[in-house]
């Protein structure tokens, strides 16, 4: 029969990566968790000779063992034999991974023997090569259950088959940690701190006094004058390797203020299809 469209689910323990095969189960996907991947092939020949299954969700994580160094030769083959394979990797910042298991007080799946910071890190290593081969980077440290839906959803629906590639511009603190999805990293620290002022401290850089007065600065907007140009130049090369989703952090010290306004008046000189959409990670922390 014809191809059917193979996604796969995987991801750090805690990240959301069941919930995210819920979703598929929602979407009408024939799902299955925890196969041995040595099992995915037989799987997806059966499933294919149904006329009623042309969409199937897999779940592929670390539980499945010595078994996980089977997973990549297992998606090429499927890959090969004509299907459509998609990976989505649900990713998360260790310190939430570590809240979330305490808040549930479920196991790791590695934590026999090891703290749960130690059984983190050695998922992280080993489910390594899965990450490095998605096709979408869900980052779930500040997601609800329902953000994590609708940005599945988006990416599933859309399938890199859309009319262009999608551009993110995502505002963040490194106090808080790198965004895990980004695909380009831009430090902005060096500009005038907005937090120093006490009236404008309280604010965030959408609010009009602190964007004015960060972009006032000469280097704001000598980054923004020298930035745009080499990023409307790398975007369609980036479409052109067939990315469907291009993340751009702009980064300050606690994500409020210098990022916020930054990343604002990069998505408003972008000019992308479709048009680029800016995320605001820290931007409602205390400051």
């Amino acid at each position: 029969m014809g191809s059917l469209r193979v996604v796969v689910v995987s991801g750090m323990s805690g990240a959301g990566r069941s919930t995210a095969l819920h979703v598929l189960e929602d979407l009408g996907y024939f799902c299955v968790d925890n196969l041995p991947p040595a099992m995915v092939g037989g799987l997806v020949d059966l499933l294919d000779d149904d006329p009623e299954i042309r969409n199937v969700g897999l779940g592929i994580d670390v539980r499945t063992g010595a078994f996980l160094s089977e997973a990549a030769p297992a998606l090429d083959r499927l890959a090969a034999a004509g299907h459509a394979v998609e990976l989505v990797f649900c990713d998360c910042a260790d310190d939430v991974l570590v809240r979330r298991f305490s808040e549930t007080r479920r196991p790791h799946a590695l934590g026999d023997g090891l703290d749960l910071g130690s059984a983190i890190r050695l998922e992280r290593e080993r489910i390594a090569p899965l990450r490095a081969r998605a096709t979408h980077v869900l980052d779930t440290t500040r997601f609800s259950v329902h953000d994590l839906r609708r940005a599945l959803v988006e990416r599933l629906d859309r399938g890199g088959k859309g009319p262009g590639m999608s551009v993110r511009v995502v505002s963040f603190g490194f106090k808080y940690g790198l965004p895990v999805d980004a695909d380009l990293v831009f430090d902005l620290r060096y500009l005038p701190n907005p937090h120093f002022v006490p009236e404008l401290r309280p604010g965030t850089g959408r609010d009009p006094a602190v964007r004015d007065y960060v972009l006032a600065s000469d280097d704001a907007q000598s980054w923004l004058d020298e930035i745009v140009p080499v990023l409307q130049s790398w975007i369609p090369k980036y479409a052109r390797e067939g990315k469907s989703y291009l993340t751009i952090a702009v980064g300050c010290t606690g994500g409020r203020h210098r990022s916020v306004a930054m990343a604002e008046a990069l998505v408003a000189r972008l000019s992308t299809q479709p048009p680029p959409t800016v995320l605001h990670r820290d931007a409602e922390r205390a400051s």
